[in-house]
């Protein structure tokens, strides 16, 4: 393992790997979005802490509590309303179209990897999608731009047009069973990349922290790029504790 702390060492470090690189997999957490203006869950004086999301069950169970939970989700989107990818998300793009990257595994519920031009089919949101919500019971999507208006009209926790369900957003909560599909499709790609790069997560939210053992595993080369030291840190081949934008926009800029 090679742990290097600066942003200029670390780059080039990486930008070595990703030259000899055919299949790169990205698995990103809040610390790619958090220049973008997007606050972790983590780190002291998040206003997650104050807007806590609440779990599915408790959800589910009361028509109080999905109330409260859309005056929470309307809240912490007015935190980051107008964020944009990054230097980190761009990085990424660049690397998908130069067709190195074979996609995007994330924990964020930002949509940032989209927007930053990476087609859909390339990303897998394991923890849902915060910028849309569904219907519980059939699945319809529901915008949020019509959802908003109403709730703030009326208060009341929004309702499926189509069946009556429960409408939450769609990510997934505490307590909500994780995507099947898209768990399918991350160990996939993992299966098919010869570098894993694992940026801006502390891997302790499991199963998603099993991806970059199980890739080193299969033989696939582990990056770890993150401000702070991962229990993954052991098996990697490198590990670059740096400025996210700063590394990975310096390692992927055409030469």
């Amino acid at each position: 393992m090679t742990v290097i702390t600066t942003a200029q060492e670390g780059a080039s470090a990486l930008a070595e790997v990703i030259r000899g690189a055919e299949r790169i997999l990205a698995f990103t957490g809040a610390g790619i979005s958090t220049e973008c203006g997007v606050p972790d869950f983590r780190s002291p004086g998040s206003p997650w802490m104050v807007n806590k999301p609440i779990p599915y069950e408790a959800f589910l169970a009361s028509a109080e509590v999905r109330r409260e939970a859309w005056r929470r989700k309307f809240t912490m989107d007015d935190h980051y309303r107008g964020a944009r990818p990054g230097r980190g998300h761009r990085a990424l793009a660049r690397l998908h179209e130069e067709g190195r990257l074979i996609g995007v595994v994330t924990q964020n519920i930002d949509g940032l990897h989209l927007a930053s031009g990476i087609p859909a089919e390339r990303i897998v949101e394991l923890h849902g999608n915060g910028t849309y919500a569904t219907c519980l019971d059939c699945g319809l999507r529901h915008e949020l731009a019509d959802i908003r208006p109403v709730f703030e009209a009326t208060g009341a926790a929004p309702v499926c047009q189509d069946c009556r369900g429960p409408v939450k957003s769609a990510t997934v909560s505490f307590g909500q069973a994780m995507p099947e599909q898209a768990m399918r499709k991350a160990l996939a790609m993992v299966a098919a990349c010869d570098v894993f790069i694992a940026i801006g997560s502390s891997l302790v939210v499991q199963p998603a922290a099993r991806l970059p053992v199980m890739a080193r595993q299969t033989g696939a080369e582990l990056v770890i790029l993150n401000g702070e030291p991962t229990p993954v840190d052991a098996v990697s081949n490198l590990v670059v504790r740096a400025d996210i934008g700063d590394v990975l926009e310096a390692a992927t800029v055409p030469q």
